[in-house]
This record gives C-alpha cells, structure tokens and sequence, in this order.
C-alpha cells in the first residue's frame, strides 16, 4: 500500500467529527438496548418471548439491508467526494423514524413498530459508514486507535447521560408513579401507557440532530467530486472492482471475516441483554435502565484505557482481549438465572432484599455486565481503528462501506437464530448462548490475522 501523508485537522474539525458518537449513542443505548427494546419485549408483546422473537426478526432485517447497501453507497460515496450529504440525508430518515416511535403504545401492532425501529437501524448504520470515513483524514494513522476509542468514550458518556435523564426523570413506577428520585415524570407522562419508555424516541431524535451539527459545521469534508449519477456507475463498478482486490489483500479479508463473525455476536449482545434480563428477572424500565447507566459508566472508562492500549499494544491487542472478555461474560449471563449461576455449579440464595436487583442472582448478572461494559467500547471503536490503519484516505469509503459489510454480512444471522431457538425451545436462554459461537470463531481467525491488515503475513 502507499505511504499517505495526512495533515492533522484543526481541534474543532476533530471534536466535531467525534460527536457524532456523542449524537448517535443515545439511540443505542436508550432505544435499542434498555429502554424501549425491553418494553416493546416486556409491555407491548404478549409474552417475553414472543418479543424477543419479533425484536430479533426486527434486527435482522435490518441487518440484512444493511449488509446489502452498505458497500455499494461506500463506493458511491468515494465518487462524489463529501460525505455530510449522504450523513444529512439519513439522518432524517432516522430523526423521522424516531420521532414516530412514540406512537408505540400497548397493544400497538408490534410489526409496525419493529419496521420503523429497523428503518432508524438502517439509517443509523449508514450514516456511521460515512462518519467512519471520514477519519483517516482527519489525523495521522498513529493518532487514530486514541481518537477512535474517545469518540466511543465519548458516545457512551452522551449515552449515559440520555438515559440518566430518562431514568430519572422520565420513567416512572407503574405502582407508585414517581421516579427514581421520587418526582412526577416530566411532561405529564403516564408510565401505565408505557409513555416514559415511547418517548426516548423522540429524546434520541432530539438529540441527534442538536448534536451531529458540530460535524456539519467544522469538521473537514471531502472535495467535490463528480455528479451522482456517473458516480453510481463508477462506484458500482469500482465495487466489483474492490470486492475482488479484497481477495487478493490477504490480511484485510482475514480481518473482514473475522470481525464480520464477532461483530454479529457483539451486535446480538448488546441489542438483545437488555431484553433477556427484561424477560428473566422482571426488571422494570428503572432497573433496566440502572444496569444501562452501570455498563455506561464502565465502558467510559474501559475506553479511556483502550485509547491508550491501542497506541502502546495496537488495536489488534485490544480488540482479542476485549473479545476473550465478551465470551467470558456471555457466558455468565446465559449460565445465570433465580437461583444459580454458572448453570447451577454455583447455588444462589433466592432470598430477595427489595429494592433494586434484591437477589443474589440479578447480583451476579450485574458482575457479568460489568466485563460487557469494559469490553464492548473498545471491541469496537479498536476495529474501526484497525481497519482505518490498514487503508489510504483515498480508498476509506469503500473500504468502509465493505468493512460495514463485514459487520452486517450476517448480522441477520445471530438474532434470528436467538430469535428462532428461543421459538422453538420457549427458551430465551438457550437462544441466547448463539452468541457465545460466534465470539469465538472470530476469536480464532482473527489471532493469525496480521496487524495492520495491509502487512503481508509472515
């Protein structure tokens, strides 16, 4: 590959582009994972596992479009040269999508809600391959492991402090009505209606607009290039074109495979925990939402140390030990139900304190969470940074776009076999422990992948 000079970006341009996890977050963490996925599994279905199954199906049609479009607009993108239209133009799909999920009330037609939650996925996901492309522009490749980890630091300090407020002062006890902090929840909303957990829709769209605008206002685009509809023809071409070099860029493939087989079980991970523990211990929206500010807190500072990992061990390190943890604490949590853990080599008293996570087993599944929130920033913002080391500015877009692939190639996969075991054995558990196969075959090829991925290896 050819050495490439980058001139570092002013402070702003950099601290524009990385609020765009700042922006995005929220979505992730209050929509996708513990607040309104758990309600639509726990309040708007049926039965528990009913949900999952639907939340699951949900995400892997997302999944699927994502995978087939993603390389296509990456290449298309390479064309045209600016990526803040593309960024602008699916962030009102998303914000739009959103915003309408307050209409998800109990008793909603569950397909209908699942189809804009997928749409906003969809969105999401696209306007991250753009973002994600931008970075080899910004600074030099040695600064790009720290600025990619603090972005992710960054995201999941926004995430927390959106579900800070929700929990807080949103999201009251059907019981009692109050909040955590014992107030009225703001705006007149009626926990019975399930309006607390309908309105971190409308939150997370809020949000994402005000702050993807830094992005758009200082951070340093791409020059123009030629009219959309030659680059649709030149960026499809140029995708048969990358998809075969692919092949041939040994080191890149190998990553590109493994990544697209852990990332699966990271994305079924973080999309579907939240709803697991819903189902098995309970949890009302202000547990879930405890767990979620836990996990945010600790993924903070595991990606403060993954920032300099990656620059002391580089982001392959980083990205194998985050994966040895995932696996270790999937583990944990599928093995742990009332009563025991490890699937009952350790007995648990059932005895419950009240309170909040009153028994020893939902004590136990905290500690499980603990290690995901560690890992699952810097398994992430470490992959991006190593797929950024191993390609040139002028090719990230559809490299990008492929790395998107990679993420999403399968990502039907994971939820719709937890999906699909949890129908047919009525066990959310068993559905759950997929996950736990595909860590660890991405584990295994990516441990004779050579780092950076453009490396011959030895």
């Amino acid at each position: 590959m050819a050495v490439e000079t980058v001139q570092r970006a002013s402070g702003r341009g950099i601290w524009g582009w990385m609020f765009f996890d700042w922006a995005a977050q929220p979505f992730f963490t209050v929509v996708t994972t513990f607040i309104f996925g758990p309600y639509f599994v726990s309040r708007m279905a049926g039965d528990p596992n009913t949900g999952q199954a639907v939340w699951g199906y949900g995400i892997a049609a997302a999944g699927l479009v994502i995978a087939v479009l993603s390389p296509i607009l990456g290449s298309i993108a390479d064309q045209t040269g600016p990526r803040k239209p593309w960024i602008a133009f699916f962030a009102a799909i998303k914000i739009t999508s959103l915003a309408l999920l307050w209409f998800a009330a109990p008793g909603s037609n569950l397909f209908l809600i699942v189809a804009l939650f997928s749409l906003a996925s969809v969105a999401a996901e696209f306007s991250t391959v753009f973002n994600d492309s931008m970075m080899p522009r910004l600074v030099p490749k040695s600064e790009i492991g720290r600025i990619s980890n603090t972005a992710w630091g960054l995201g999941y300090l926004g995430g927390m402090i959106a579900l800070i407020f929700v929990v807080t002062c949103l999201a009251g006890s059907p019981e009692t009505g109050k909040t955590i902090i014992g107030i009225d929840p703001l705006f007149g909303l009626d926990p019975k209606l399930g309006e607390d957990a309908r309105a971190t829709g409308p939150l997370s769209a809020g949000w994402y607009f005000l702050f993807i605008l830094p992005m758009f206002f200082f951070t340093p685009d791409a020059i123009k290039g030629i009219p959309i509809g030659p680059a649709v023809r030149e960026g499809l071409s140029e995708l048969k074109s990358t998809l075969a070099e692919v092949r041939r860029r040994g080191g890149i493939f190998r990553f590109l495979v493994a990544r697209m087989i852990y990332q699966d079980g990271v994305n079924a991970l973080l999309a579907l925990g939240g709803t697991f523990a819903a189902g098995m211990f309970q949890w009302s929206i202000t547990e879930i939402g405890m767990f979620g500010i836990i996990l945010n807190v600790v993924a903070i500072f595991g990606c403060w140390i993954a920032a300099r990992l990656d620059t002391a061990l580089g982001s392959k390190a980083v990205v194998m030990i985050a994966l040895v943890m995932l696996s270790v604490a999937t583990i944990g949590v599928v093995s742990t139900g009332p009563g025991f853990t490890l699937l009952g080599l350790i007995q648990l008293p059932t005895t419950d304190s009240g309170g909040l996570f009153g028994t020893a087993a939902e004590k136990a599944y905290i500690m499980y969470g603990l290690l995901i929130g560690l890992a699952f920033g810097p398994v992430q913002a470490s992959s991006r940074s190593y797929m950024a080391r191993s390609v040139t500015a002028a090719e990230s877009g559809r490299y990008f776009g492929i790395y998107a692939l990679a993420g999403r190639a399968t990502s039907f996969l994971a939820p719709f076999l937890v999906a699909t075991i949890t129908a047919l054995s009525d066990s959310a558990r068993l559905g759950m422990a997929v996950i736990i196969l595909f860590l660890g075959i991405g584990m295994a090829i990516l441990v004779r992948t050579p780092y950076p991925a453009d490396r011959p290896a030895e």
